[in-house]
């Protein structure tokens, strides 16, 4: 969940979300490194009226400054190729749930039962509850149990839309007359929320995602109950 005046990312729920984590300090480490070497060369340069003769014309300086940043982007390439592969691997899901986007609402099928499908609407703000927050909470939310696989398949039944949830390190598009999927595992059990992400008409602001991710137990009496009630 995001706070006021929050610089950093959400808290990581996923282990992919930890490992953008992860990559975002190897990465902005290395731009520090870059701009403060940087930063001193130019206060040395015009601090100083002095010249060494040897910079000006010097063939060690150019092997170096041609080699260095080559050094540099592998490093940076490297960990990003492997978070890119760990995003794309969907390895035996324990559930599947298809997300289908729609102007102004969501709507999820769980394809492993018959009968298991609602709508998500966000709840407007005069109907919300202590403790709840406006523009994110939703009147159905999409329920995963904890450590489990999922996979997520994701479309839309009219324009472009794009289902993401920070904390689980996921944004998908949902494009029409398409079937996009992802996975994930959740590492703790909570309330992630999200937002369509994909600028979709007037609305676009008002069609949150609320992934509430429980024990598998409590995931199996709340499928009984929803399927009951179906």
């Amino acid at each position: 969940m995001a706070h006021p005046s929050q610089l950093g990312f959400q808290d990581a729920a996923s282990p992919v979300m930890e490992e953008l984590l992860h990559f975002h300090d190897h990465a902005l480490m290395i731009v520090l490194l870059i701009s403060t070497l940087v930063l001193y060369i130019i206060v040395a340069m015009v601090s100083t009226k002095l010249t060494n003769k040897y910079i000006l014309d010097s063939q060690e300086i150019e092997i170096v400054w041609t080699i260095l940043p080559a050094v540099i982007l592998i490093l940076i390439a490297l960990p990003s190729l492997r978070i890119l592969y760990l995003m794309d691997e969907i390895n035996d899901p324990h559930l599947t749930i298809k997300a289908v986007g729609h102007q102004w609402y969501w709507s999820y099928e769980y394809t492993d039962y018959e009968e298991l499908a609602f709508d998500s609407y966000m709840i407007p703000t005069q109907d919300l509850t202590p403790g709840q927050f406006r523009l994110l909470e939703t009147d159905h939310r999409m329920v995963v149990p904890v450590e489990s696989p999922t996979r997520i398949l994701v479309s839309a039944e009219d324009v472009l839309h794009s289902w993401a949830v920070p904390s689980l390190g996921i944004k998908m598009d949902a494009v029409p007359g398409r079937l996009n999927q992802t996975a994930f595992i959740t590492s703790r059990p909570g309330l992630f929320y999200g937002q369509c992400s994909e600028i979709c008409g007037a609305n676009h602001s008002f069609m949150p995602i609320v992934v509430e991710a429980v024990p598998l137990k409590h995931f199996e009496e709340w499928s009984n109950l929803l399927l009951q009630d179906a």
